[in-house]
């Protein structure tokens, strides 16, 4: 029973730090390049960001070799900045886009970065363990239309019900959301 038990448990946590079905991670990563500042683009609905906007993760290197990652969003409704400190580490080799992370104690949810700019580190497509969790990262506010169509169809082709996307407000002023572009009110 005990072994059974244990056996459960590896395999309930190996699948929250799972890659999703049919979905392949980037080689050939980089972490050096992929630390500092993102601004979240887009993202599939989760309670843990639920309404924030001006959302960002900021990654650093921690000194156990793995990544501290801060999610910060500001709650509009509360007038609030809501702050996450995480850590993630490398599931295979540190030049595989697959990480664990975890902002609560011993739980750790997967980190795969399925599609990234290798040449400048400007754009990522990011999902978690499976296709519930999907995000559009980039090194500045606002993402061009045509790359931001291009990580879509990406997610899209992938499976990832790209349809429900939420587009993340990271202006100060009233932003209206027409055809996926950003469009002042």
């Amino acid at each position: 029973m005990k072994n059974t038990l244990l056996l459960a448990l590896a395999l309930l946590v190996s699948a929250c730090t799972g890659t999703p079905e049919g979905v392949k991670v980037v080689t050939g990563f980089e972490a050096d390049k992929y630390l500092g500042t993102w601004y979240e683009i887009a993202r599939l609905d989760h309670s843990f960001e639920r309404g924030l906007e001006k959302v960002t993760a900021t990654y650093s290197m921690r000194e156990d070799g793995g990544i501290k990652v801060i999610n910060r969003g500001y709650d509009p409704v509360k007038q609030v900045w809501k702050e996450a400190e995480g850590k993630a580490y490398f599931v295979e080799t540190p030049d595989v886009g697959k990480l664990k992370v975890s902002f609560f104690g011993p739980f750790y949810g997967g980190y795969n970065i399925i599609e990234l700019d290798k040449v400048y580190y400007n754009h990522v497509l990011v999902s978690g363990p499976d296709k519930y969790y999907l995000w559009i990262l980039a090194r500045t506010p606002q993402l061009s239309y045509p790359v931001k169509q291009h990580l879509v169809a990406r997610a899209k082709h992938l499976g990832f019900d790209t349809d429900k996307l939420i587009y993340v407000n990271q202006s100060s002023d009233p932003v209206d959301y027409e055809a996926g572009r950003h469009v002042r009110k």
